[in-house]
């Protein structure tokens, strides 16, 4: 099929959603994303009428989208409990075990992105592979996650900003109101403007998780004011794993245990790269590119700065540990501020309080384009109402961003103290497993979806992205995620006479189980559709479109050893 080009000062003449620009030519075209839009839709009348996202997200958009999805709130504030509850080892172990696990989740994930890149892919390979009703209940079970998630990313950086002195005599609902105001101007314009907000938010965690690194290994070795040279005191004194709700072996086992689930907390959000593969330039090139070095950012980040915060700080440091008691606002509970202070460094704490500003507004950002994405993806499986997918000209889901974002009015509830508040934590309390669920649906999809490529006669030695040792890794990685979603609230059965029973805790534990399988059930007797089989399964609609893109991106070249670099970066 011909392209039909405009240049660029004049105007197509249909409703102005096709407008596309080619990016080997820099001309506006009707093809490219329509095609893709009328292979899913079926016809290229209603892919017109509805509009369709467009790939505007560059390869450093999506580099740096993959880095800041590793890095959240979790390693700089949330590994401080399950430090000082657990030890250093057992949080540098803990750590290291859920990251091998959802490094081969993202294996999964990778393969099945890079072979069909759509929006908010993970709902529609389960309703493609599995069973509609999968689909159903991950895409909305996404979706409330991520639009709760959003609400408390909201909240904790509003909470944040009241570290430093004169911000606590302003009302949190300011700060609530400023932070929803930017991240919905983030998202609701362009995709390339949520893609260089994300690439500055990320380049500012990566700078400063590399610093904190540098930092840790010098006061280790003696270099801080202090002149006070640490090397693994800590670990024989208190020890490098603490006894949690039992004693001798056992307790230390639990105690690393409590870490696995902790660890499953923090990772959450690391699949947003393969939410935002349908708006990606040259996905079969970026999306592995991204997914391949999953591995090495949960090695960098997270293992070696669980092992950074194990040699700075005690885990029965006094001021920790009445930090966290405290509720105290940002940085002053987080583990490497105490590390910091501790070695007699003045000025870092403000700056590391900064950072974590900037981490929850980045997760608040993330959050809102995900729950936006996974909305219009359940459009796309029927199930949402149609009008979600209409798209802007600049192809952005206006009517899913709005939704979204109007849930983050929940977060006033968080506010005043009382009845609003804990309604505010009941609402949190629902989202605590669910990132755990999708990850389950993710291996159970990339299982059905090995299967069908076998069924259908497609050879895997042909894949741009060919994960390894399939399909061992998803089933490794879906027993793994399953005993964690089982066992996470063990602390509520432990304990002599069943002390440590507590139904808010039993709740906030396991009552985002019945939900997922309510919604499971809920369209499964509604439509009651078949689980499909491996022969049946629908692995190449939308395809043909995308192949036809893969030989129109251009060619990277680096001109010199700096470009060489960046390019090998982003």
């Amino acid at each position: 099929m011909d392209k039909e080009t405009y240049a660029v000062n004049e105007s197509p003449t249909s409703n102005g959603h096709n407008i596309y620009v080619d990016p080997a030519t820099g001309l506006e075209s009707k093809s490219g994303r329509m095609n893709e839009a009328a292979d899913i839709y079926g016809n290229i009348e209603t892919a017109e009428e509805y509009g369709y996202v467009t790939r505007g997200l560059k390869s450093r958009h999506i580099q740096f989208i993959a880095l800041g999805g590793t890095i959240g709130t979790g390693l700089f504030l949330g590994i401080g409990s399950a430090f000082t509850r657990a030890g250093p080892l057992s949080v540098l172990l803990g750590y290291s075990f859920t990251g091998v696990a959802v490094f081969a989740m993202m294996q999964c994930l990778g393969e099945m992105a890079t072979w069909l890149p759509l929006p908010g892919s993970i709902p529609q390979f389960c309703a493609r592979y599995v069973d509609d009703a999968l689909g159903f209940a991950v895409g909305w079970n996404n979706w409330y996650n991520s639009a709760i998630t959003l609400c408390a990313e909201i909240s904790a950086a509003a909470i944040v900003i009241q570290y430093w002195k004169g911000a606590e005599h302003i009302s949190v609902a300011v700060w609530i109101s400023i932070i929803i105001v930017l991240i919905i101007c983030l998202n609701i314009f362009a995709i390339q403007i949520y893609g260089e907000a994300e690439f500055i938010f990320a380049s500012i965690k990566i700078l400063t998780i590399v610093g904190l690194l540098i930092m840790a290994f010098i006061v280790d070795l003696g270099g801080g004011p202090n002149h006070d040279r640490l090397g693994f005191r800590y670990w024989k004194n208190p020890g490098a794993m603490k006894e949690y709700d039992s004693t001798g072996a056992t307790g230390r086992f639990l105690g690393l245990f409590s870490v696995l689930v902790n660890a499953a907390f923090s990772y959450a959000g690391v699949e947003l790269v393969a939410v935002a593969a349908g708006e990606a330039e040259n996905p079969r090139k970026n999306i592995p590119k991204a997914v391949r070095r999953v591995f090495w950012r949960i090695l960098f980040f997270y293992v070696l700065g669980s092992l950074a915060i194990g040699v700075l700080v005690a885990s029965n440091d006094p001021h920790l540990l009445k930090a966290q008691k405290d509720g105290l606002a940002g940085a002053a509970r987080s583990p490497w501020v105490i590390g910091i202070q501790n070695a007699g460094i003045p000025v870092l704490p403000s700056i590391i309080n900064a950072v974590i500003l900037t981490s929850a507004s980045s997760s608040a950002n993330a959050f809102l384009y995900t729950g936006s994405r996974y909305l219009f993806a359940l459009a796309q499986n029927k199930q949402a109402p149609r009008f979600l997918l209409r798209c802007s000209k600049a192809g952005v889901p206006y009517y899913c961003v709005a939704i979204t974002a109007s849930i983050s009015a929940l977060t006033y509830l968080s506010v005043k103290s009382g009845g609003p508040a804990v309604v505010f934590n009941w609402f949190q309390n629902l989202t605590t497993i669910a990132s755990l669920f999708t990850w389950c649906s993710i291996c159970i999809a990339y299982i059905k979806f090995y299967k069908a490529l076998h069924a259908q006669g497609v050879d895997r030695n042909t894949l741009v992205f060919k994960s390894h040792f399939q399909p061992y890794t998803a089933w490794a990685a879906l027993v793994y995620f399953s005993i964690i979603i089982i066992f996470n609230g063990f602390h509520v059965f432990v304990g002599e006479h069943h002390q440590n029973w507590n139904v808010t805790d039993f709740l906030a534990a396991y009552i985002g189980a019945p939900i997922f399988f309510l919604l499971y059930a809920f369209w499964k007797i509604w439509k009651r559709g078949p689980l499909i089989k491996a022969a049946d399964a629908d692995i190449t609609t939308g395809k043909a479109a995308l192949d036809a893109e893969d030989g129109q991106w251009p060619e990277q070249i680096p001109k010199n050893i700096i470009q060489k670099i960046w390019f090998w970066i982003a």
